[in-house]
């Protein structure tokens, strides 16, 4: 056998061996980085929901704390707005919730003597999603799994 047929075979043989990935194999790859990159972004969404509910129900708790301090500096008067506490002292910074909008003071409140409202993700009163100082979201969450 000629030795420089040999060595073309050889050649051949190591080209084939060594070609890149095909146009099929690069979509597959593609395809499943999509599938995790989406899985994951959905439950990180899911995750800054939740967590976005939690800060608003603290707050709404803190918010409603303040007041009951306001009304006793000010002998039962009512606060009408964060910046009613703000400026009496009670409270550094006037807070907004996690989507930007007011909290809602109402007082004298019907769940006690102030109640604290955020409006929630939708930003409109009564909406379904509110958060409201006097309702713990886990109660709520649990009583919606019972209805399933």
């Amino acid at each position: 056998m000629n030795p420089q047929l040999h060595t073309v075979r050889q050649a051949v043989r190591r080209r084939r061996n060594s070609r890149g990935m095909t146009l099929i194999e690069i979509l597959v790859v593609l395809a499943i980085i999509g599938l995790i990159v989406g899985g994951v972004s959905v439950v990180a969404f899911n995750a800054l929901s939740d967590s976005k509910v939690k800060v608003a129900y603290n707050e709404v708790v803190e918010i409603q704390k303040l007041s009951e301090q306001y009304m006793l500096q000010k002998n039962d008067k009512c606060p009408k707005s964060m910046a009613d506490l703000k400026a009496a002292g009670v409270t550094a910074r006037v807070k907004k919730d996690p989507w930007g909008e007011e909290y809602v003071i109402v007082c004298p409140g019907q769940h006690g003597p102030v109640d604290v409202t955020s409006n929630g993700p939708d930003k409109k009163p009564a909406g379904g999603d509110d958060i409201n100082s006097w309702e713990d979201p886990k109660e709520i969450e649990a009583a919606k799994e019972e209805k399933k």
